[in-house]
């Protein structure tokens, strides 16, 4: 099936940590096809690992935008734990606001790329949210996804290596409701 023209088409689903066992190779299956040419790396196999850390959290929320019955894209998060914001120590001074949402993964299929599925499927994903902030981790040898997540309200914050084998990712950080 040929993709549609624009993002418009897509329909957006909803799904949170009960449906994990229904959306969970979709997840994985979307992620392989976007890293299709990194898949080389250790950190990037290891999502599957990721998927079921954050789709284990009972406030974990995932969209996925579906042309028809393909999906093409899917973003996904949970709110962070109170008290554990780690972002906080790269800010100085930490905003008032602690109520956290972590955004931590968006993945569209390269043949959906530029089309505006990546900020369809985020501002999905905040849409109503109940918490203050929302933080991400972008890798920061791809400056043109920081300005895209900045063009949407989120500011560089500083900068983290979670994992030894991770990139090193800009932190970033945006007041709920986006703009």
């Amino acid at each position: 099936m040929e993709p549609s023209l624009s993002a418009a088409g897509l329909n957006i689903r909803h799904f949170t940590h009960v449906d994990l066992p229904e959306i969970r190779q979709t997840l994985i299956d979307l992620h392989n096809d976007a890293y299709a040419d990194a898949m080389d790396d250790e950190f990037n196999q290891r999502f599957p690992w990721f998927v079921d850390h954050w789709g284990g959290r009972p406030g974990f929320f995932c969209v996925i935008a579906y042309d028809g019955d393909k999906a093409v894209g899917f973003a996904y998060g949970a709110p962070g734990t109170p008290g554990r914001e780690w972002w906080r120590d790269h800010v100085d001074p930490a905003p008032e606001k602690h109520r956290t949402f972590s955004y931590s993964e968006l993945s569209v299929s390269p043949g959906w790329r530029k089309q505006g599925v990546s900020e369809r499927l985020t501002r999905a994903l905040m849409e109503g949210r109940d918490e203050d902030l929302v933080v991400l981790l972008v890798d920061r040898e791809h400056p043109r996804v920081q300005a895209l997540y900045e063009s949407w309200g989120f500011r560089k914050v500083g900068e983290d290596q979670p994992f030894p084998d991770s990139p090193v990712f800009a932190v970033m950080l945006a007041e709920l409701p986006l703009s």
